[in-house]
């Protein structure tokens, strides 16, 4: 199966960033050795110029589109428009170019926002399309879920090998810990590690703490994407996840303790708590290609919190 990349171009949209340097280095392990890695920096995918460009300049067998404009609940309620917008272009151009220049194969990695806000435990693939996604990031979600209708469109239209992915949320180190667009884990990390070096008495927490998560560390992700893009060519989206579950306010506690925050711990609950619950079926990924997450919880969030902690000390 390895071999199917093995002499292929790789293009890896958003390749510099938190998942796609995993990516990149998953590929180069596999023996991968013409791997073109994408950066806003040089292309700017929301516009059509510059996908073009891309294309020109990296001649991909593969695409591999994970670039994305995402963030927490307050990121997604301050930007709805933009994120809505830019996902939706970046996605579509990349899908429509790898089309026009006779890609091999294009994988497109989505959102577990695209599910309904009341998805039946655990989330099943089958679900995807029973209801509205969360209100705080359904902009996100539904740019994000457009794109699998566009793979399966292209798919039976035009014979294209694309395929759709949903990774449950990400985290580990490299991760983004900007208060203003982290995600959950990296901005509880921040707050705990910050007020215990402070010595402050409490942190405030958005939400009731009730809402359930699921985690993927981020090189489990990758290793999904790669063995997908490796082995899998059917049009049905894959959840990517470890199948666990967490309450936000058992994670909270876990995180004060591993980063030594003594205080209290207080809620601040006219603040949203986001999309109820969140647990995936992850059977499909390792029926079809082999995939299960191998990083306990208790050991991917430990190595987080010594990334952070070093990144303060090097910072200083």
């Amino acid at each position: 199966m390895r071999d199917f990349l093995s002499d292929k171009r790789i293009c890896v949209t958003g390749g510099g960033g938190f998942l796609g340097r995993r990516v990149v280095a998953t590929l180069r392990a596999r023996g991968c050795g013409d791997i073109y890695v994408v950066r806003k920096s040089e292309y700017d995918l929301v516009r059509g110029a510059d996908v073009d460009r891309l294309y020109r300049d990296a001649r991909p067998d593969v695409v591999i589109h994970l670039a994305a404009v995402v963030g927490g609940i307050g990121a997604n309620r301050e930007n709805p428009g933009r994120y809505f917008y830019e996902n939706l272009m970046m996605g579509a151009q990349l899908i429509e170019g790898a089309r026009v220049n006779g890609a091999d194969k294009l994988v497109q990695v989505g959102t577990i926002c695209a599910y309904p806000k009341f998805t039946p435990l655990p989330f099943r693939e089958e679900h995807l399309w029973d209801g509205y996604p969360e209100e705080t990031n359904a902009p996100y979600g539904i740019a994000k879920k457009a794109l699998l209708v566009q793979c399966q469109a292209y798919r039976d239209q035009y014979g294209m090998n694309a395929i759709y992915l949903l990774p449950v949320n990400l985290y580990g180190p490299g991760d983004n810990f900007d208060p203003n667009t982290s995600h959950v884990i990296p901005a509880l990390i921040k707050k705990f590690v910050d007020a215990a070096e402070a010595g402050a008495r409490a942190v405030e927490v958005w939400g009731t703490g009730a809402a359930t998560r699921e985690f993927l560390y981020v090189d489990d992700a990758a290793e999904g994407i790669v063995l997908a893009a490796e082995r899998y060519d059917g049009r049905e989206p894959v959840n990517l996840g470890s199948g666990m579950e967490i309450s936000i306010r058992e994670l909270a506690g876990l995180i004060a303790r591993e980063t030594d925050f003594r205080g209290e711990i207080v809620w601040d609950d006219t603040k949203p708590d986001g999309q109820p619950r969140r647990a995936l079926d992850v059977t499909r990924a390792e029926r079809l290609f082999g995939f299960r997450a191998r990083t306990g919880f208790m050991e991917g969030l430990r190595q987080t919190i010594e990334w952070y902690r070093a990144s303060l000390l090097v910072a200083h």
